[in-house]
């Protein structure tokens, strides 16, 4: 992977630095503003950028903000957002366009370097990586809107791991029921948030992004977001 970091802090900019390197990763700029990674995202094309939320000069939400831009400008970017807080109305803004290539994880939850290095691998790839604490707090914030008060407490729970980026099977395992149960629980989840069979949608991601709290708009060649592990969606 290609990758560019925005982090203020030098300590954690330089150690997200070597642990990709170490990995076989190119870090192509590691940088301090959202200016500057906007500057090094038209330079470079990474694969994915992983971005502070709060970066000087105000530290409230300059990387949201040029994580924004590049979402409209660099499209096939992958953003990582990587915080210590958990701001929900960020994730829904980002995911608004289209949940594919994002990411949001929280910095103090992030142990497992493994794991981190493929949540940040499958946003390259398209694919999605959202906390569980994050998935959580959204759903608490929008589980009244669109249609998703009327869902079961286990269709809840499926659409949680969805929402983590499991696939059925991974969400068979976590619940401890077979593939079948899972898929007529996806099935009905798509039936009461109103998401009919089409070509060009992904039902998966507008269910997701509908958890989410999100606005999802009819997108031809969106990505499919990919099966992933812990921290995704």
């Amino acid at each position: 992977m290609r990758v560019v970091i925005a982090e203020d802090a030098a300590l954690l900019r330089e150690g997200l630095t070597r642990l990709l390197e170490d990995r076989g990763h190119a870090v192509c700029a590691a940088v301090t503003d959202g200016e500057s990674l906007l500057t090094a995202v038209a330079e470079h094309q990474p694969d994915v950028a992983v971005v502070d939320i709060r970066m000087p000069p105000t530290h409230t939400d300059e990387g949201l903000r040029a994580a924004l831009r590049m979402r409209r400008d660099f499209p096939e970017t992958g953003v990582l957002m990587f915080s210590q807080y958990i701001e929900t109305s960020y994730s829904a803004q980002l995911l608004e366009g289209g949940a594919a290539g994002v990411g949001y994880l929280l910095k103090d939850r992030v142990a497992n370097v493994a794991e981190f290095a493929a949540a940040l691998q499958r946003v390259a790839e398209g694919g999605t990586a959202l906390d569980p604490e994050v998935v959580s707090q959204l759903f608490r914030a929008s589980r009244q809107r669109g249609g998703l008060s009327t869902l079961t407490p286990r269709e809840r729970q499926v659409l949680a791991l969805m929402a983590e980026g499991r696939s059925n099977a991974g969400i068979a395992v976590e619940l401890v029921v077979s593939g079948g149960a899972v898929e007529k629980h996806v099935a009905s989840i798509f039936s009461k948030l109103g998401l009919p069979p089409g070509e060009s949608d992904n039902r998966r991601v507008l269910a997701v992004l509908r958890y989410l709290g999100g606005k999802p708009q009819r997108q031809d060649g969106l990505r499919q977001a990919r099966p992933a592990g812990r921290f995704t969606a």
